[in-house]
């Protein structure tokens, strides 16, 4: 396969450049696949990288319990535009009447209004879904009403997760590893850091100010995580098998269906675009692009100093899988993607330029659930300080072992780029990454950065 050539090389370079420990990366393509490793799994232990070693998949986890959902949709259990309470009584909000609005297919698509993105309740067994929807219920509202904006959902898939336990009676770890990892032949995946264990796993690393990693104090977010990507683990090889079901007709390699055509077609379809370069448009469980004239469907997966990424790009026959244990690799996957797509079409660097804009209806506070956005205007541009509110000790604790360490942020600076669009100041505005942009919706009743939206409270 020639781009596994220049793949390894890309990822040479990037990891000399870095010092990032190790990092895995894999290309199906028209029915050939290879597998690269490179580096270390585990800097404590120096245990090198292989093929074949496990890792954290993270959010790529949503994309599977999606996948779930539809399963159920396709056998006549769920309907995606019934409400959540139909199937799920016990789901409630500490808004009152704002979960009953909630429909299944808001659930995952991103669009529900679940305020709890920084919400990790810890609590481990059987029930641990049960005791998510409970204090959910308790402890966190609604940001927007059902559909009307896109915000990147933990607190919706989770409840999809619970939601299929109940109507399945099977415990959502169990599910997926009997309806998705099994028929999809994922054979190294497993749910657990009790069986990862068992064989090569890597872990995650934070880069200090030294330039030295650290390894990560914390392997997996607790049980209560699952559905959203805190605890499944497998291998490259495991993630390309995941990826091909999407490629188009829902079969896994082995030629067990997993999905309908139908289903398949369904979450690669767009359903919810916030018209803002930094918020993608979203499809069932997928984030849904155009890069170099093709559509490609991505998810990225963040883990305790890790990141995994998936992309199928469907009228090309390609899946893209890789993971590097240094929340750096981020780039590097940005980069290799646009590399890949690039061999189909030119992919177009964005170009945006300073705007005069009247930056004061901008300045204000917006939360989120435990998050403080500050802005005000400064020498003409507008200054963000983002503070962390833990509720709890607990979830303080998980949080920053997730971030690895005390999370402070300096206040930043930012210029208009249009009406509602700005981009960090001082950093160069062609090709910079979507990802640095923050947007603001409703006039400026929302604040958005990263895909996630934090509401404007009252002065």
């Amino acid at each position: 396969m020639n781009e596994i050539a220049q793949l390894s090389k890309k990822i040479a370079a990037f990891r000399e450049a870095t010092g990032m420990p190790g990092f895995l990366a894999g290309i199906y393509r028209g029915g050939e696949q290879a597998v690269v490793a490179h580096g270390v799994a585990n800097v404590a232990t120096g245990t090198p990288m292989h093929e074949n070693t496990g890792f954290l998949f993270g959010s790529i986890t949503k994309i599977m319990t999606t996948t779930l959902v539809l399963q159920q949709v396709e056998r006549g259990v769920l309907d995606l535009d019934t409400p959540v309470t139909a199937y799920l009584p016990e789901f409630r909000l500490a808004e009152p009447g704002a979960a009953e609005k909630i429909r299944v297919r808001h659930l995952v698509t991103h669009t529900s209004g679940i305020d709890a993105d920084l919400f990790f309740p810890d609590a481990a067994g059987p029930n641990a879904l049960k005791v998510y929807v409970e204090r959910l219920g308790r402890e966190c509202g609604a940001l927007f009403e059902p559909g009307e904006y896109v915000s990147y959902s933990n607190g919706g898939m989770i409840v999809a997760g619970r939601l299929l336990e109940v109507v399945t009676g099977t415990p959502y770890h169990e599910l997926l590893e009997r309806d998705v990892f099994a028929p999809t032949g994922m054979t190294s995946s497993c749910t657990s850091a009790e069986r990862a264990i068992l064989r090569a796993t890597a872990i995650g690393h934070f880069p200090a100010v030294t330039g030295e990693v650290r390894p990560t104090g914390m392997f997996t977010l607790p049980r209560t995580w699952g559905p959203a990507g805190g605890t499944p683990i497998g291998t490259i090889e495991d993630l390309l098998a995941f990826g091909r079901v999407h490629l188009g007709d829902g079969t896994a390699p082995s030629g067990a269906r997993v999905l309908s055509t139908e289903s398949v077609a369904r979450m690669g379809s767009v359903t919810h675009d916030m018209g803002t370069p930094d918020s993608s448009p979203v499809g069932m469980g997928w984030l849904v692009r155009r890069l170099g004239g093709t559509t490609v469907l991505t998810m990225t997966g963040a883990s305790p100093g890790g990141v995994a990424v998936l992309a199928v790009l469907p009228e090309r026959d390609l899946v893209f899988a890789a993971y590097g244990n240094d929340a750096r690799a981020l780039e590097l996957h940005d980069d290799i993607l646009l590399w890949l797509a690039g061999q189909f079409g030119e992919v177009e660097t964005p170009v945006y330029a300073p705007e005069p804009v009247d930056l004061r209806p901008y300045a204000g506070t917006y939360r989120s659930d435990q998050l403080r956005v500050d802005v005000r205007v400064v020498d003409g541009e507008l200054e963000e300080q983002v503070t962390y509110e833990p509720a709890d000790e607990a979830q303080e604790r998980i949080f920053t072992g997730f971030v690895g360490g005390s999370f402070t942020a300096p206040p930043l600076r930012y210029v208009p780029i249009g009406k509602g669009l700005f981009a960090p100041a001082g950093m160069p505005l062609e090709g910079l990454p979507s990802h640095y942009l923050v947007s603001y919706h409703g006039e400026t009743a929302y604040r958005c950065s990263g895909g996630r939206m934090t509401r404007r409270t009252p002065a």
